[in-house]
């Protein structure tokens, strides 16, 4: 599709585009359909047909433009094209949520981001996208078969391929909804063709143009490639009527004509850097061994000589995909053996610049496998936090199977994969065969490999949720040796964060230690500093469930900073964020904050879909089972429980969360009914589980369903005397409430009272709920006297929610810094009328002390003055909203 000459660039007068304006007012009625297909072959003029009717007259806003890449088997780099085009034509190319790679790609979550933008412009959007017969990937054609039916009305799809591909677009078919332009509608007719070699300055007769079209049969691109060598042929008419064979014939046959017309710099330019999907200057120099090559592309593609500058500088260019693949076939004719070392030389540039998968294809193209290995090894960690463990799977299948690659390099690469691809059992047995090897590599490269599988062991452990086999692997955390390259430190630091992440997650799963915080603060620092913003999410995600000993002030400012970093990136539904998901989830479950935390819950539910993990969906089960149990469904809680429990079982070692699972689900089966059940499973467990402090809580609660209140008492007594180890302040909590219900059936009711403002007191820096409602302490609150507690306003939220509320806190005031117990003291004076002398008094405390803690209120509560102060409270609920007596 070309029209006219240019003499500005080298070689012969080139074809310009012309306009078919039949051609475009077809498209143009397409365009009134939802989907527009256009299906025709390589040289057929699609692209060029794309860009005239983008801009042509009365198009009010730019295309959503996607170019696939040559051979796209990645669905996720996909789908960050096609909406990062969508936003730049919308205008929002700005950082905010831009998308970015990760490990875990949810196609789904991405799919929707994108109807989204669709749905949210209010103006008319046309996405097209060139070349998608590159796309292999079936998850992206699903997709996208998804999405095209999904459409807003105000948004309009052109798809151009060389062949059908397997979307099934029947049912837009049938609605009326597909337009389509196939092999018959994108050929030069016989007038065009007449026009085109008028506009070009190509004198034939009329007959000799007839049989020009008829030679070509209307293929553009045959028709461009015959005018540039009509332009320079001495006999025009001798030309066609010589002029023969198949479309890919009459191409190789009219690229040769075309070359040999080239100056000798320029033939040397195109084939040896054919082998490359992508040049520029820089590279190009180095391939043809002399400078001015920038310049030569910059006038190729002046010249409209199948060269498109892929930036807007028209820094980078590409060849057209015909002429790129003809080119080739050329190189390996005229220079077969120069090949490898033209593929090695582009290997090392792009290596140096930092396009891994491209050095290792050319590396593999130039037959040096254990090069080629090497490069995929010590990059395998970085390529599959970049989220491509598809293409790392790719460049894998090319290593032939017949070629014997020594040493741990494959090995390795390949227990990354399978790891990442949540295949354990063979990552590991990948990994075994590559330690095996270690010995016997340079000593240079061996304290890289032992920390890539140190780093990978770590992986392992934290997919298992095991620990004490690992901890010998962390000695490489230490600072690397001296002596390394630079390029060794920072493979290193990838490792080492990835390491940090994976150690800080298992110590936080795992019993006993207290460094969990610490590697992960560490391992976001790093990642930050070397700029893997996914690890950072990451080490922050999981410091968020570590900090659950934390307040939950705390707790939650972690989760929401993390998620707002994550959101940053468009991974606000990915699983990497899952873990904070999760967690704040948790603590709105703590607080009584029923419905907010079911609404995270959803989305925790949706960013684990592609979770390859037991260890989060362990946290979503059993938080999902708190939630139910707080709201009195105990049936649907007991399930819930039951499912972690499975999870559980998959896990090789303790974790930090087992002691209140089974707890809560052998008290929620006696609570049903089944405290037979409960007991023969509590007599199942081993020693240690069976004395810690939850576990006495469970045994409690079975005793209260057996009308057993002495027994009760008795089991929580090692609890509340401290003597029983227990996770947290909750399970004392948990425990007073029991021991006051067991209190009341014993007839003891100011025993009851006593437990019960003591439960009260615990849960008043947390606002903890959660503990009376799974209890059944409705009837212990009401019957608390209100003039002997000291927590009026917490009484009354929990009363609330067990009478069927739900909490809130405004997000304004989550981030309010915790009072300490004895400022919670003095906040209740405040409301009433009595002097700072007074309340010290009626507190035993000096007046300088009383001083200091209304200082550290107005600081903590953002408040000037003790009005407000007091107003700050109520909205918190740390006071009764009622007037103070």
């Amino acid at each position: 599709m070309a029209i006219g000459t240019d003499q500005r660039g080298p070689g012969p007068a080139v074809p310009r585009l012309i306009e078919r304006a039949g051609l475009l007012a077809s498209l143009d009625r397409a365009a009134e359909a939802k989907v527009t297909l256009i299906s025709a072959p390589a040289g057929s003029g699609k692209t060029s047909l794309l860009r005239a009717w983008a801009a042509g007259p009365g198009r009010s806003s730019r295309p959503a433009v996607v170019q696939v890449q040559r051979d796209q088997q990645d669905s996720q780099q996909f789908w960050i094209a096609v909406l990062g085009a969508v936003r730049r034509a919308h205008g929002r190319s700005g950082d905010r949520e831009r998308p970015a790679p990760t490990p875990e790609f949810n196609e789904g979550t991405i799919v929707d981001r994108v109807l989204s933008e669709l749905t949210g412009h209010p103006g008319r959007t046309v996405l097209v996208i060139d070349d998608l017969h590159e796309l292999t990937s079936p998850e992206a054609l699903h997709q996208l078969t998804q999405l095209l039916e999904k459409l807003p009305v105000r948004v309009h799809a052109i798809l151009a391929t060389r062949r059908d591909l397997p979307l099934h677009l029947h049912r837009l078919r049938l609605a009326g909804e597909l337009a389509e332009l196939r092999t018959a509608e994108m050929r030069f007719t016989e007038r065009e063709t007449r026009e085109f070699l008028e506009a070009s300055g190509i004198a034939l007769s009329e007959a000799g143009a007839a049989l020009l079209h008829q030679r070509t049969e209307g293929w553009a691109a045959g028709l461009r490639l015959a005018a540039i060598s009509l332009a320079g042929s001495p006999d025009r008419e001798r030309f066609v009527a010589e002029f023969s064979g198949s479309s890919r014939t009459v191409a190789e046959y009219l690229l040769a004509e075309m070359l040999d017309c080239q100056p000798p710099e320029v033939q040397r330019l195109l084939l040896r850097t054919s082998l490359l999907d992508r040049v520029n200057g820089e590279l190009a120099d180095l391939l043809t061994g002399h400078p001015g090559s920038e310049g030569i592309l910059l006038g190729l593609e002046d010249a409209n000589a199948f060269v498109i500058s892929l930036d807007p500088d028209r820094t980078w260019f590409r060849y057209h995909r015909l002429f790129a693949d003809l080119l080739r076939l050329e190189l390996r004719r005229r220079l077969p053996d120069q090949v490898p070392a033209l593929h090695r030389l582009a290997a090392g540039w792009l290596g140096e610049h930092g396009e891994i998968i491209d050095a290792v294809r050319h590396t593999q193209a130039a037959g040096d496998w254990s090069d080629a290995a090497r490069l995929l090894a010590d990059h395998s960690f970085g390529l599959t936090l970049d989220g491509q463990a598809q293409t790392i799977q790719t460049l894998l299948r090319a290593f032939p199977p017949a070629a014997v690659i020594e040493g741990p390099d494959i090995p390795l690469a390949r227990a990354t994969n399978e790891l990442a691809r949540g295949r354990l059992d063979e990552a590991a047995a990948h990994l075994t065969v590559a330690e095996t090897s270690i010995a016997a590599t340079p000593v240079d490269r061996r304290h890289r490999l032992e920390v890539a599988i140190a780093a990978l062991r770590l992986s392992l452990a934290r997919k298992r949720g095991h620990l004490a086999s690992v901890l010998d692997q962390v000695t490489f955390l230490a600072t690397p040796p001296a002596g390394q390259s630079d390029e060794d430190i920072a493979l290193d630091s990838d490792l080492r964060a990835v390491a940090l992440m994976n150690l800080g997650i298992v110590e936080a799963w795992s019993l006993g230690s207290q460094d969990s915080q610490r590697h992960l603060r560490e391992g976001a620092d790093l990642a930050r500093r070397i700029g893997r913003p996914y690890l950072e999410v990451a080490c922050l995600a999981e410091l968020a469930f570590a900090s659950k000993v934390e307040p939950f002030a705390t707790t939650r400012r972690r989760c929401r900073e993390a998620i707002a970093l994550a959101e940053q990136h468009g991974w606000g539904t990915e699983p990497v964020i899952s873990p904070a998901l999760a967690n704040l989830a948790g603590v709105l479950i703590w607080t009584g904050e029923f419905d907010e935390a079911e609404r995270w819950l959803s989305r925790t539910a949706r960013a684990l879909e592609t979770d390859t993990g037991p260890l989060i969906s362990l946290v979503l089960h059993m938080a999902t089972g708190m939630l139910f149990a707080g709201r009195g469904m105990r049936h649907e809680a007991l399930a819930e429980y039951r499912a972690a429990e499975d999870l559980q079982a998959q896990l090789e070692g303790p974790h930090a969360l087992a002691r209140q699972l089974t707890s809560w689900r052998l008290a929620t089966q006696a609570q049903l009914g089944r405290p037979g059940e409960a007991r023969a499973s509590l007599a199942a467990l081993d020693d240690g589980l069976a004395g810690c402090g939850e576990i006495h809580n469970a045994r409690a609660a079975i005793c209260l369903v057996e009308d057993d209140p002495a027994g009760a008492l008795a089991a929580v007594r090692a609890v509340l005397d401290g003597t029983a180890p227990a996770i947290g302040y909750m399970t004392v909590v948990e425990a007073n409430l029991l021991a006051a219900l067991a209190h009341r059936e014993l007839g003891d009711p100011r025993a009851a009272v006593v437990a019960t403002e003591n439960a009260l007191a615990l849960s008043e820096a947390d606002r903890l709920v959660l503990p009376f409602a799974t209890t059944g302490s409705l009837g212990l609150l009401e019957a608390m006297p209100r003039h002997e507690t000291a927590h009026a306003a917490l009484l009354a939220d929990i009363i609330d929610v067990l009478r069927g509320s739900s909490l809130s806190v405004p997000d304004s005031l989550v981030k309010i810094e915790r009072l300490s117990p004895s400022e919670l003291r003095v906040l209740r004076y405040l409301p009433t009328n009595l002097s700072r002398p007074e309340i010290a008094g009626a507190l035993s405390v000096s007046v300088n002390t009383v001083n200091t803690h209304i200082r550290n209120i107005y600081a903590k509560l953002q408040a000037q003055d003790r009005s407000s102060a007091v107003r700050r409270a109520r909205e918190m609920r740390l006071l009764s909203a009622g007037p103070a007596t």
